[in-house]
């Protein structure tokens, strides 16, 4: 028997390694080379973008994507996607462009308001937008336009539904879960009565013994209405809802960054 042939190895022969850019979302990720991280910048214009993300989201806005928002400006593509991100803002003559296509005023665009009397929210110009309060403050809301000690912590892109009294609020706490989870935005019209609420409807209601307004959903049985929360683990005996409680307005939508 004759015996059979080694193969043959070549010592020389390294594997090639090829260095793949991940690919997450549709968006490829840099390669980084040791030695040379990148560093982290800090959004130090976080209300500022707010303000334009939230105005480009406007259904009425000519525009609505970064390479949009380049053009309009005439600045290069990272440029205008650091101003949504808030890690840079434009000068004030890119920054009057700006506001000009967006149909606001530029003290708008750059701080947020457009106040001739610092006491009295009717002098804020308000494009379409929709003003985040705190909890606090909801309590407090007035359909009637006597907001002049609310404080607005941001705004939101227009939402019909909210009417022209309408407010937002920020979620916090785990009690509305898994349908609403914190930090989500929601949209509340204060028009709504307490008489054409039905089961199901989501609500902000507001108890005398409490500093704060709070989010529960009605239940309506034989006219008598109680108040309980989304999330399973919380639900114990439902709230009788008697004249301690007041209703401050309806959930008519979500807003939730992604």
């Amino acid at each position: 028997m004759q015996p059979q042939k080694l193969l043959k190895v070549e010592t020389n022969i390294l594997p090639k390694i090829e260095l793949v850019q991940v690919k997450i979302k549709g968006k490829i990720l840099p390669s980084v080379e040791k030695g040379n991280m990148p560093t982290v910048q800090s959004a130090k214009y976080q209300d500022f973008a707010s303000r334009l993300k939230a105005l480009m989201e406007n259904e009425s806005s000519p525009i609505k994507t970064v390479n949009q928002l380049k053009d309009a400006i005439d600045v290069t593509y990272e440029m205008a996607r650091r101003y949504t991100l808030g890690i840079a803002k434009p000068r004030e003559e890119k920054l009057k462009i700006l506001a000009d296509k967006l149909n606001v005023s530029i003290s708008f665009l750059d701080h947020g308001t457009e106040i001739t009397d610092h006491s009295s929210l009717h002098s804020i110009e308000i494009p379409s937008l929709i003003p985040v309060i705190s909890w606090e403050d909801a309590k407090k809301w007035n359909v009637d336009g006597n907001n002049s000690s609310i404080n607005i912590i941001e705004w939101l892109p227009q939402n019909s539904r909210c009417g022209k009294n309408g407010f937002g609020l920020i979620v916090s706490g785990v009690s509305m879960q898994p349908d609403f989870k914190p930090q989500d935005r929601i949209y509340i019209n204060p028009d709504f009565t307490l008489k054409s609420m039905k089961t199901g409807n989501l609500v902000i209601v507001a108890f005398d013994n409490q500093d704060q307004a709070d989010f529960k959903k009605i239940i309506v049985e034989n006219n008598v209405k109680f108040l309980e929360p989304l999330n399973p683990k919380y639900l114990d005996k439902p709230i009788l809802m008697q004249k301690n409680c007041k209703l401050i307005g309806k959930v008519v939508g979500m807003y939730r960054n992604i």
